[in-house]
């Protein structure tokens, strides 16, 4: 599916040199504002968040599409990101070869979120064979209720779950740069939808783990 940049005020390679930039790099909008108007570019930071608002969740989505086949053995943890202010649960998956599987926003870190996590990840990836987790109870509880509708549902075999918190140091790696990067946003200003913030944040993990900028010559070629 092409996105669309009809109406837009400014050039598509202005809006996702834009994009690209702050989901690349440790910027606030207003930080981001300053970069642009030094490229002869003006525009406001409100503008800014609207193009990050309504272009990154689809970004996001094309990347998603265009990711390879994922490996069956996963990695699953959660990380903290502040949205209103108030700490939440950010779940991220990635298969063995770090390549991201999917993520979830969570006011909760309890079964009903875990298990709500593992049926989206497998819904968008398949079943895995195994999944690597720390010594979280929620996370366990969550995987065990999936092996539960598995096993009634004939979908497929059981997963094998291992925890084993030094087997995710690859994961939790990869949250040390989300935190750098959310740091300077000064935390999401909505709950409301908590879709977009989880497509906004699977937009930064393609972009950061594009070799030599290849990510940004993808939304370069971006139709629209």
């Amino acid at each position: 599916m092409s996105i669309s940049f009809k109406w837009a005020q400014y050039p598509k390679s202005v809006i996702l040199f834009a994009v690209f930039f702050y989901l690349r790099y440790p910027v606030s909008y207003r930080d981001l504002e300053e970069i642009m108007a030094e490229r002869g570019v003006e525009v406001d930071h409100s503008t800014l968040n609207r193009w990050i608002v309504r272009y990154a969740p689809l970004l996001a989505n094309q990347a998603q599409a265009r990711k390879q086949t994922t490996a069956k053995s996963w990695r699953a943890d959660e990380t903290y990101i502040k949205v209103k202010g108030q700490w939440t649960y950010l779940y991220r998956a990635v298969d063995r070869d770090g390549q991201t599987l999917d993520f979830m926003l969570s006011e909760r870190r309890n079964l009903p979120a875990a298990r709500r996590f593992f049926k989206k990840v497998i819904n968008s990836n398949g079943v895995p064979e195994r999944v690597v987790i720390d010594k979280s109870g929620a996370n366990l509880a969550g995987l065990q209720a999936i092996n539960v509708i598995l096993k009634f549902t004939g979908q497929g075999t059981q997963i094998n779950i291992r925890q084993v918190k030094y087997l995710n140091n690859i994961l939790e790696q990869d949250h040390r740069f989300i935190k750098r990067i959310t740091k300077p946003m000064m935390g999401f200003k909505a709950f409301h939808s908590a879709e977009r913030v989880s497509d906004l944040l699977c937009m930064i993990d393609p972009v950061h783990a594009s070799p030599k900028g290849s990510m940004h010559d993808d939304l370069q070629g971006t139709s629209g």
